[in-house]
């Protein structure tokens, strides 16, 4: 029901820096919690970080706890994921989500209703 794209991503250095923006449209971002995923080649979908609809409470994965920070701008449709101090083992597709509800907590692919098309992030010396 909602449309999401992704950007932001690109090639850069260990300890570097990125800052990922999706965008919503047929929609108001403000109906959703939304959420970051990230996928590596031969590896699964995992859960990056998440941020509930009212815009108060944040979730992160344990590997990118301190590193990336999560937020929104619902006048914008958009939410970002700033990405800080990255390691090689954050190249990966980054895809932006939607939950199936907004009071649900996008955290796993379960509870996603909608997926961007992703971004690839790859951090390379």
């Amino acid at each position: 029901q909602v449309q999401l794209v992704e950007s932001g991503g690109g090639l850069v250095q260990p300890g570097d820096s990125l800052r990922l923006s999706c965008v919503a449209s047929g929609r108001s971002l403000s109906n959703y919690a939304m959420g970051w995923f990230r996928q590596a080649p031969g590896k699964e979908r995992d859960f990056v970080a998440a941020i509930s609809w009212i815009a108060v409470n944040t979730f992160y994965a344990d590997s990118v706890k301190g590193r990336f920070t999560i937020s929104r701008d619902n006048a914008k449709n958009t939410m970002y994921l700033q990405m800080n101090t990255l390691k090689p083992e954050d190249t990966a597709v980054y895809y932006c989500a939607a939950s199936r509800d907004k009071m649900l907590i996008p955290n796993s692919p379960s509870t996603v209703g909608s997926w961007g098309q992703g971004t690839q992030v790859t951090v390379s010396s």
